[in-house]
């Protein structure tokens, strides 16, 4: 029997490299902005949405966010604004509560398109929703922030600026250590729920956080508020 063939490592897919080709390929001469949002799973604090413009180079090493250490997002972030028109708009957890995490974020990418201080052509849109209500065409791209630089640069401002505005909550309510889990679901933050229910900051229509405001509420199933 003859020996048999040596294994070959497996041929590593090299990320496309986000430099604004796609956009300009999908819109020849058009303004085109890029739009993502951060903060849709965790179970505190805002979602956070960015519009994004370059006007000026495409940053090199421009990346998805999540693919990105902490420090590598907070120097492309200061790029980013250098080199592009910005806008970031918000929804609490009162308008997540009301509308559904999904509508609230929509609404809040329709806000931070309109806030650009120019008026673009076309937005693309990371993942599977085309707001509606946009101020432009829009044209959604699955896997955007790691295909599009400026929904990638929009991803990385969404997150910078979210994580910032975790912070400045975890000061508010310290008990709940918001700004090592910035509102995600970790044991931590389970635990801090179960320990002290939850504080203003919470998504209610959340599952876990409903299942602890319940606990703390009255006879009325009414949640109590317990502030840190």
């Amino acid at each position: 029997m003859p020996p048999a063939a040596p294994r070959t490592p497996a041929a590593r897919k090299t990320p496309p490299r986000l430099d604004g080709r796609r956009e300009r390929a999908l819109a020849p001469g058009a303004l085109v902005a890029g739009i993502d949002e951060a903060g849709r799973g965790p179970l505190a604090g805002p979602v956070v949405c960015a519009a994004v413009v370059f006007h000026g180079p495409v940053p090199r090493g421009l990346a998805d966010s999540k693919t990105l250490g902490a420090e590598r997002r907070e120097d492309l972030y200061e790029t980013i604004l250098a080199r592009a028109h910005v806008a970031v708009a918000s929804a609490s957890p009162a308008e997540i509560d009301r509308r559904n995490i999904r509508g609230a974020t929509l609404a809040a990418m329709c806000r931070a398109l309109l806030a650009l201080p120019c008026a673009p052509d076309l937005a693309l849109v990371d993942g599977r929703d085309v707001p509606p209500g946009l101020s432009c065409e829009g044209r959604a791209v699955i896997g955007g922030d790691g295909r599009v630089a400026a929904i990638a640069a929009a991803s990385i401002v969404a997150k910078v600026t979210r994580d910032r505005m975790m912070r400045r909550l975890d000061a508010v309510h310290p008990a709940y250590g918001f700004a090592r889990h910035m509102g995600y679901g970790t044991p931590e933050h389970l635990a801090a729920l179960a320990a002290h229910g939850p504080c203003p900051a919470h998504r209610r229509g959340f599952a876990p956080v409903r299942a602890h405001a319940k606990e703390a509420g009255d006879g009325a199933g009414l949640p109590l508020l317990r502030a840190s």
